[in-house]
């Protein structure tokens, strides 16, 4: 009796869990490939907001498929030239002060870039959340009229992650509208939003991004674009250290 009951649960359940996972990890990766692009060019602002104190950098960004990216800081003056490059699975951070390029190992992935709420994977936009994690449809909810995903994102075996889990709203039209990043013990750690969609490179995207600490109101970092193109391509030229040490804008 117990096995025929078994039997049913799979019959019933079984395909159906695969079939959501299956949607849910083409969901995601159909909001990947829309809002990074086969290549794309920015100029974005980056607001770092403390209790007591408030910064921002003026940052210049080339990306190129889903593993490639370079940032560069233009302004403040203080800190222009500091800058990094992904190249793959392979990151490096210049300092220009000291003329230096530093070769940073996996673990340093998910540290914050520049002092931000944000780690290096997130401004690369790393297609880690396709690679590293199984995706699952949780449930879906009505926004402005258009149908949100909510979906899980749960660490496959030994994927080198830091998150105990992920949670991302995304819009039918693939558009990324937040994502929660939750610690081993499945507690929130940090929450990004997006706001103010409008048209950026002639694609509809949110042009405010806001990383949130969980446990602090006061502590934020947002991402304003002030500039967006999406490219067919860029050279790989672009993607290399020498050009991380002296970008031509």
């Amino acid at each position: 009796m117990i096995s025929a009951l078994l039997l049913l649960v799979y019959v019933f359940a079984g395909p159906n869990a695969k079939a959501r996972a299956q949607d849910a990890q083409a969901l995601v990766e159909a909001a990947v490939n829309y809002y990074r692009g086969k290549a794309s060019t920015a100029t974005v602002d980056m607001t770092v907001h403390r209790p007591n104190w408030e910064r921002t950098l003026t940052i210049t960004a080339w990306t190129k498929g889903r593993k490639d990216s370079v940032f560069v800081i233009v302004a403040p003056p203080k800190d222009r030239g500091n800058g990094t490059l992904k190249r793959g699975s392979e990151m490096w951070m210049y300092n220009p002060k000291v003329n230096r390029v530093i070769k940073l190992p996996p673990s340093m992935m998910s540290q914050a870039w520049m002092g931000s709420d944000f780690s290096n994977n997130d401004l690369a936009k790393s297609d880690s959340i396709i690679e590293d994690y199984t995706n699952t449809i949780l449930t879906t909810e009505i926004q402005d009229e258009k149908k949100v995903y909510v979906i899980k994102c749960v660490p496959r075996p030994e994927a080198p992650v830091v998150w105990g889990m992920q949670k991302l709203k995304i819009r039918e039209d693939h558009i990324l509208l937040s994502e929660e990043f939750y610690d081993e013990d499945l507690k929130l750690v940090k929450a990004m939003t997006g706001h103010e969609i409008q048209m950026l490179g002639g694609k509809l995207m949110p042009k405010v991004w806001k990383m949130q600490k969980a446990d602090v109101k006061d502590e934020y970092t947002v991402l304003d674009y002030r500039e967006l193109t999406f490219k067919e391509d860029l050279p790989d030229s672009f993607f290399t250290l020498t050009w991380l040490r002296n970008p031509r804008r």
